[in-house]
């Protein structure tokens, strides 16, 4: 639990900065811009004072348009998500951002639990059959205890209640893997929360800000382009933003959901034939 709640303040803190950077690179932007246009308004105030002839002038304004055409041209991707994530507002963008962070982060932290979680069951059985027959039983504990992941936990388990008979090790197994199965899909019902819950939000903002342009449709009394489309675009980049996050994170957990499935699998079949090797030194 506080692992969970740590990893939690750090995501929430990972948010906030992100906002708090996005909104002072936004001031900056603005800020850039309006020095700019001043300078050109200056610029073109004295280039028409100064210019003697008036076909200068004329030649002068596509140049200015083709720059700022250009300069438009070359905004990179991290400013204009940057710029679309503000147009969206911080109050719905952000909590959307949050789930994404989080939900990254534990994908993250389950793909690195399951991978070193694998281990090659044939080389882990073989090295079992040849402990037991040199050492009996406690060498082949020897080796699970040695051996990392899920599997060789099992392994354990099963050998440690040799004494009590075939029976009693099979239950063991069969219940032990349960809680290994358990400890593989840790975290996974938040990540399921997240991917319901982007686009729950983004849906949610889209509904505010429609119901924000109607409010001015109605303070204003004119249904015209320019008041209903500003609300409508920033309504609907909330959805699109939250739909984003949901196929992100759905790609990593339809992902580790495999690797799960996969090491499942992969115990259930090792148990059985750890049985077999079992059953062998019992008859010899």
């Amino acid at each position: 639990m506080k692992k969970l709640f740590a990893l939690f303040t750090v995501a929430a803190m990972l948010t906030m900065s992100v906002s708090n950077v996005l909104a002072q690179d936004a001031k900056k932007d603005n800020k850039a811009v309006a020095k700019t246009e001043v300078k050109q308004d200056a610029k073109a105030d004295t280039a028409k004072t100064a210019a003697v002839d008036s076909t200068k002038a004329t030649a002068e304004k596509p140049v200015a348009k083709d720059t700022t055409a250009a300069a438009a041209q070359e905004r990179s991707f991290h400013q204009v998500l940057k710029d679309k994530f503000i147009e969206g507002g911080a109050g719905w963008m952000a909590p959307i951002a949050f789930c994404l962070i989080v939900g990254l982060a534990l994908c993250i932290e389950r793909i690195l639990y399951l991978s070193l979680s694998s281990t090659n069951t044939k080389k882990l059985l073989n090295s079992i059959d040849e402990a037991w027959a040199k050492g009996g039983v406690e060498a082949a504990m020897e080796v699970c205890r040695n051996t990392r992941g899920p599997v060789a936990s099992i392994f354990y388990q099963g050998l440690s209640r040799y004494d009590e008979g075939i029976d009693v090790v099979e239950k063991s197994v069969a219940s032990y893997g349960g809680v290994q199965l358990g400890l593989l899909e840790k975290n996974l019902t938040w990540v399921s929360l997240f991917i319901t819950l982007s686009p729950s939000l983004g849906f949610l903002g889209t509904v505010v800000g429609m119901i924000q342009a109607f409010d001015k449709i109605q303070q204003v009394g004119d249904i015209s382009a320019t008041v209903v489309a500003g609300g409508m675009k920033v309504a609907l980049l909330t959805t699109v933003f939250g739909l984003i996050v949901a196929m992100i994170l759905q790609v990593f957990f339809n992902y580790i959901l495999t690797l799960i499935e996969s090491m499942t699998t992969d115990m259930e079949d090792s148990s059985i034939s750890l049985l077999d090797i079992i059953v062998k030194h019992q008859k010899n």
